[in-house]
C-alpha cells in the first residue's frame, strides 16, 4: 500500500487551518481522501458529462422510461437489499439540520430515531462550515461536544440513547476548491464522505452502530455505483468488512426515479433504503423538462404530494424498497412554530399532521422533521398507525405504475403574481442568506433550503421561457420578471440590516430567471462567492 508521504504529493490546502481543525485535516486523512479522489474523480467527471448528454436527448424530446438494459435486474424477484443495520430497524422520526455545534447537541438531544447531519442542502459550504462540521461530528460520536455559548450550556443528555447519526455529503456536482489534487480540485462528496469516514468508522462501529450515509442529487445508478465503489475501497482500507457502511439513497431526480430497483441493486450490502425527496424531486422536474411547454407547473403551493406525478413516485417508492427488504422513507416537514399566532400555529401543526398520516398510511418507514418540535407530531402519527419499527412487510403490490404515470403533469391550479413573487422572495431570501454562509433560513415560518430555492427560480425561468399567462391575464415575460424582482429585492433589503447581501443575489437571481441562461445549481453558480482560498500550502506540511 502507498505511503502516506507518497498520496500526499500533490495534495494542497487554500483554506486557512485553526488548531482545533488540525486533528481532522491530519496528513493521514488528507492522503486517504487522495486516495478517493485518484480512484474516482474521472468516473465522477464522466457521469457528470454523461447528465449533459442526457440532458440534450430530453430537449430533443427523447422522454425518460424504464430502461431495458436492466430489466433482468427490475423483474428479478429474488435479490435483496442489506439487514437494517443496528440503529436502523426503526427510523421513523429524522431529524436533518446542518452541522454547526449548536445545531449538532440540540438535533442529538431531539425525541428522533436518527439525525442526519447535513453538509449539503441545509450548509453552506463555506470551508470553515464543512471543516468545523466535521470536527462537531467526531466531537459527538466521542461526547466531548459540549460547550458554552454565552449563559447558555449546550450539553447532550445521558438519560436515553442518543439518535442514529447519519451523514448526507454534497452531491457528485459539487466541488471542494479549498483541497486541490494534482492541480484539480477534490470532489465535495468523496471529501466530505472521507474525512467522516476516515475518523468514525472505527468509532462508530465500537459503539455498536456504523458509519452511515445519506446519498444526495443522483440521476443514474450509475451514480450509485460509483458510490459502492468508494465505499467498497473505503472499507477495505481501513479493515472494515464490507456491508459495515450503509447509505440510503435520496430520489430527488426524475431520472433516479426510473432506476429505483437498479440503484438499490448497486449498493446492494450497502443499502439502506430510499427517501422521498420532495422539493428536489420537483425542481428536478421541472429542471429536466424546462424546454418543453407541456410540462410547465402551477404556482409551487399548487404542487403537493397528492398531485399526479408526485403521488406515482411515493407509491413506486414504497413498493420498491419493500419488494427489495430496504426502508421506504418519507419527506421533510418543512414548518417551524409559530409562536405569536395561535390559531395560524395550529393550522400549520394541522397540516404536519395530514402530511404525516398521509406517508404512515401509504406504507412509508418514517419520516423527516426539520424543526425539534415536530418531532412530537409524526411520532404521534407514527406510532398510532405504524406499532411496528417499519413496514417492510407492507408489500404495496396493488401498485402499478408505469411511465406515464411519473410523467402526469396535470396539476390543477394556476400562475398568479401572487405565486411569482413569493418565488422571488424564497430565491432572495435563501441566496442572500447562503452568500453569508448560513445554508437555511426560516422564510414565512418554513424553513427553507436549497431545494426550494431551486424550485422558485426554476418555475420562475419555466414561466417566462414558455410566456405563461398569469391569473390576472398578465403575460409572463423578461421585462415583467425583472420588474418583480428589484421590487422585491427593494423591499427585503429596506427592511434587513446594514451589510445585507440582497442586491447581490439579485444581480445572481436575474441571470435565472429570463428564461434564458440556467445554471446547473445555485449552489455551484454561488460557490466563488464563499470561498477563502489563500496561500496554498502542501498537505505535507501539516
Amino acid at each position: 500500500m502507498a505511503s502516506v508521504e507518497t498520496l500526499l504529493q500533490g495534495v494542497t490546502i487554500s483554506g486557512p487551518i485553526e488548531e482545533h481543525q488540525r486533528k481532522i485535516l491530519t496528513p493521514q486523512a488528507l492522503s486517504f481522501v487522495a486516495l478517493l479522489h485518484r480512484s474516482f474523480n474521472q468516473t465522477r467527471k464522466n457521469l457528470l458529462e454523461r447528465r449533459q448528454l442526457r440532458q440534450a436527448e430530453i430537449d430533443r424530446g427523447v422522454l425518460p422510461d424504464f430502461l431495458p438494459e436492466t430489466k433482468h435486474i427490475r423483474e428479478n424477484p429474488t435479490w435483496k437489499g442489506a439487514p437494517p443495520a443496528p440503529g436502523l430497524v426503526d427510523r421513523r422520526v429524522e431529524i436533518t439540520g446542518p452541522t454547526d455545534r449548536k445545531m449538532v447537541v440540540n438535533a442529538l438531544n431531539s425525541d428522533v430515531y436518527t439525525y442526519m447531519a447535513d453538509f449539503e442542502d441545509s450548509s453552506a459550504p463555506t470551508w470553515a462550515n464543512m471543516v468545523n462540521g466535521q470536527v462537531n461530528l467526531y466531537d459527538a460520536i466521542r461526547r466531548q461536544i459540549d460547550f458554552k455559548q454565552g449563559p447558555k450550556e449546550y450539553k447532550l443528555r445521558t438519560d436515553r440513547t442518543l439518535p442514529t447519526l447519519i451523514v448526507r455529503p454534497r452531491g457528485w456536482h459539487l466541488e471542494e476548491k479549498h483541497v486541490t489534487i494534482d492541480g484539480e480540485p477534490v470532489s465535495g462528496s468523496l471529501f466530505d464522505f472521507g474525512l467522516y469516514f476516515f475518523h468514525n468508522a472505527k468509532e462508530l462501529v465500537q459503539r455498536g452502530f456504523g458509519p452511515y450515509f445519506y446519498l444526495p442529487k443522483m440521476e443514474s445508478h450509475l451514480e450509485a455505483r460509483l458510490w459502492n465503489d468508494a465505499f467498497n475501497l473505503a472499507q477495505d482500507y481501513v479493515g472494515l468488512p464490507r456491508g459495515t457502511i450503509r447509505g440510503t439513497v435520496l430520489i430527488e431526480t426524475i431520472l433516479a426515479a426510473f432506476e429505483m430497483d437498479e440503484i438499490i441493486y448497486e449498493l446492494r450490502e450497502h443499502s439502506s433504503g430510499l427517501n422521498c425527496g420532495r422539493w428536489d424531486y420537483i425542481f428536478s422536474t421541472i429542471k429536466k423538462f424546462r424546454n418543453h411547454s407541456s410540462f410547465v407547473l402551477p404556482d409551487r403551493s399548487c404542487v403537493t404530494m397528492t398531485v399526479p406525478f408526485m403521488d406515482a413516485y411515493v407509491k413506486l417508492l414504497i413498493q420498491t424498497c419493500h419488494k427489495r427488504g430496504v426502508h421506504a422513507m418519507g419527506g421533510m416537514a418543512a414548518q417551524i412554530p409559530i409562536k405569536d399566532d395561535k390559531a395560524a400555529n395550529d393550522k400549520a401543526m394541522e397540516g404536519v399532521r395530514a402530511d404525516k398520516l398521509r406517508e404512515a398510511r401509504a406504507g412509508h418507514d418514517g419520516t423527516w422533521v426539520a424543526h425539534p418540535a415536530l418531532a412530537s407530531i409524526a411520532l404521534e402519527v407514527f406510532n398510532k398507525h405504524m406499532p411496528t419499527p417499519n413496514q417492510l412487510f407492507n408489500r404495496r403490490e396493488d401498485v402499478k405504475i408505469g411511465q406515464q404515470d411519473l410523467l402526469n403533469m396535470n396539476v390543477p391550479g394556476s400562475i398568479t403574481e401572487e405565486g411569482i413573487r413569493k418565488n422571488l422572495n424564497i430565491g432572495l431570501g435563501y441566496m442572500e442568506a447562503w452568500i453569508r454562509g448560513v445554508g437555511c433560513v426560516p422564510i414565512n415560518y418554513l424553513m427553507e433550503d436549497a431545494a426550494t430555492a431551486e424550485v422558485s427560480r426554476s418555475q420562475l425561468w419555466q414561466w417566462v421561457k414558455h410566456g405563461v399567462t398569469t391569473a390576472e391575464g398578465k403575460r409572463v415575460d423578461k421585462s415583467y420578471a425583472l420588474k418583480l424582482l428589484k421590487e422585491q429585492t427593494d423591499e427585503l433589503a429596506s427592511k434587513a440590516p446594514q451589510g445585507n447581501k440582497f442586491n447581490l443575489a439579485a444581480q445572481y437571481f436575474a441571470t435565472q430567471v429570463t428564461g434564458e441562461d440556467y445554471a446547473d445549481f445555485l449552489t455551484s453558480l454561488l460557490y466563488n462567492e464563499i470561498t477563502s482560498a489563500g496561500n496554498s500550502l502542501p498537505a505535507s506540511k501539516l
